[in-house]
């Protein structure tokens, strides 16, 4: 039952920031010079944005995580939450299933902090700081987690 009222709160925090950075990266309509460097689905699916109808609402969270990322950062953390909690649920038996899921996790914070890396923008430098900490964070939990637990907790007996 914790973990159900945990996953409700989280859920609709998650709602709400993903609300908030939908309105603010909804900005790019009214800056045409950002089109080029900020509308990466758009570009895919049009192959180019002439005109403000042209952007796709995705675009509108890599505007917001470029210019404004409060409420990106804070929609995943919670997401993350949200993964953690629900891994935690769905492993809790085993040590080694989470510490993979874990390692998992980190893996993939650590590849979405490449990705961001070179980014000239405020947001862009926070998002790959944010991604190779809790990357490396994670890996390390995932290591300490499975290191330390008893012989006849790895196995999940």
């Amino acid at each position: 039952m914790k973990y159900i009222f945990q996953l409700v709160i989280a859920t609709l925090l998650l709602l709400f920031f993903t609300f908030c950075t939908w309105y603010e990266g909804s900005e790019i309509l009214d800056n045409p010079w950002e089109w080029k460097y900020s509308t990466h689905f758009s570009q895919m699916l049009n192959d180019q944005v002439v005109d403000a109808n042209d952007i796709s609402v995705l675009d509108y969270f890599v505007y917001a995580a470029k210019f404004k990322p409060l409420f990106p950062s804070l929609m995943i953390i919670t997401a993350l939450y949200i993964i953690i909690l629900l891994g935690s649920m769905l492993f809790k038996r085993s040590a080694k299933k989470i510490a993979l899921f874990l390692s998992g996790l980190g893996v993939l914070l650590l590849l979405l902090s490449r990705l961001v890396s070179n980014s000239p923008t405020a947001g862009g430098s926070f998002f790959n700081t944010f991604f190779l900490t809790s990357g490396i964070i994670s890996v390390l939990i995932a290591a300490l987690y499975y290191y330390q637990m008893p012989e006849r907790h790895k196995t999940g007996v």
